[in-house]
């Protein structure tokens, strides 16, 4: 099986940017581990804050992997353009998120996203990647 990480803006700052929402290991460090975990499934990454390359990774995966894990940050509640990309590709596509959207501020709780989307994830800290590589192993 082959699964394609892919994190939007910010995410690169894990770590290091507001710890208490978003915790202290950087995504980096927490790859290798599920990498460790998950030895039957491939898994690649990329990560931009620019939201063209996004939408180009989306595409240039979208149509031979089995599936994509997408975080796309701050894009998630803006993007019209990343959701016209997910609903133009054929590889489902699960939205993560490390922290609860739903609790906290208001413009955070609309995904524009959600809807082109094979399932969501939030809340669970890093583990919410986790949670979709197991949805997708089962």
């Amino acid at each position: 099986m082959k699964v394609v990480i892919v994190n939007g803006p910010n995410l690169n700052l894990l770590g290091v940017r507001e710890k208490s929402i978003y915790g202290e290991q950087s995504f980096e460090e927490y790859l290798k581990e599920l990498r460790q975990t998950f030895t039957s499934i491939i898994i690649s990454y990329f990560q931009s804050n620019v939201e063209g390359d996004i939408i180009n990774c989306l595409h240039e995966n979208g149509f031979d992997s089995d599936a994509i894990i997408l975080n796309a940050g701050g894009y998630t509640h803006t993007s019209v353009a990343i959701a016209d990309a997910i609903s133009s590709i054929n590889s489902p596509v699960i939205e993560v998120h490390i922290s609860n959207i739903y609790s906290r501020e208001e413009f955070r709780k609309k995904s524009l996203i959600a809807p082109y989307c094979k399932a969501s994830i939030c809340g669970f800290g890093l583990d919410s990647y986790r949670l979709a590589l197991e949805s997708l192993k089962n």
